[in-house]
């Protein structure tokens, strides 16, 4: 794993003498759709202190049991979260994309309780709980904000634990693809934006929704044979949004994102 310490320059960024991203900027585009943020917040989160990692697919960003000081902010690629039955069965609990800090509850709970890892390959900048400890401290805003994100993560738990106890399996992997769509382009997804790159493999697809491997296959195939969506291996497009939601039982508001 690639690791680098970073520091950014933003105003000299800004200036255009440098070709320096920034690396907080999805982080801060998603708690300014959830609350209200002032300039000093923005610029507060920004001063964070974070450490770079390039993570290749399926690598630990965190295994169950170990000590916590930092959280991870995913800049590219997707992780997710699973838990291990005595006998090696796995749960995939959730799945993160760009902009999110996968384990907030740290900021709380020093040792872990689950396992992250990265999906596919990707990079994750590491902020020290302490640095996000103090401007919570300082900037109520913020403090606000994170609840908040914590708050629907918790939401969005609560749905996954209905949509794998009480769906069938057809359905629970048309919800799955609504919200998947829905976390990444926002309500509804135009013409453009229905056609996707879907980053999980069936595998893990199964692995988060109680199913095998060769069910999800078939439902997907089921799908397909409704027109609902089309694929060729993990490119999507979704030909009627609106029916895939009724069959998915689709209601977006536990995403709280209006």
């Amino acid at each position: 794993m690639d690791q680098q310490t970073a520091r950014y320059d933003f105003d000299h960024a800004r200036r255009g003498a440098g070709v320096l991203e920034d690396p907080f900027a999805p982080l801060i585009a998603k708690l300014q759709r959830i609350a209200r943020l002032d300039d000093d917040d923005v610029r507060a989160i920004r001063a964070w202190p974070i450490r770079i990692q390039n993570v290749r697919g399926n690598g630990y960003l965190l295994r169950d049991g170990q000590m916590v000081r930092d959280c991870s902010l995913v800049l590219e690629g997707h992780a997710f979260r699973s838990k291990l039955t005595g006998v090696g069965q796995r749960q995939i609990l959730s799945f993160h994309r760009r902009g999110d800090i996968v384990d907030l509850h740290h900021l709380e709970l020093r040792a872990a309780d689950h396992n992250v890892q990265a999906l596919n390959e990707a990079r994750i900048a590491w902020i020290p709980i302490d640095a996000i400890r103090a401007t919570i401290d300082a900037r109520p805003g913020i403090a606000r904000a994170l609840w908040r994100d914590t708050l629907i993560d918790g939401s969005i738990q609560r749905e996954w634990i209905l949509n794998v106890g009480r769906r069938d399996a057809r359905t629970r992997i048309a919800h799955l693809l609504c919200e998947l769509i829905y976390r990444r382009e926002g309500p509804p997804p135009n013409e453009e934006r229905r056609r996707f790159e879907l980053p999980m493999s069936q595998e893990q697809i199964a692995d988060a929704t109680a199913l095998t491997p060769v069910h999800v296959n078939r439902m997907l195939q089921h799908l397909e044979a409704e027109q609902l969506i089309a694929r060729e291996r993990r490119m999507f497009v979704v030909q009627d949004w609106d029916a895939l939601c009724r069959v998915a039982d689709f209601d977006p508001a536990y995403l709280h994102l209006d």
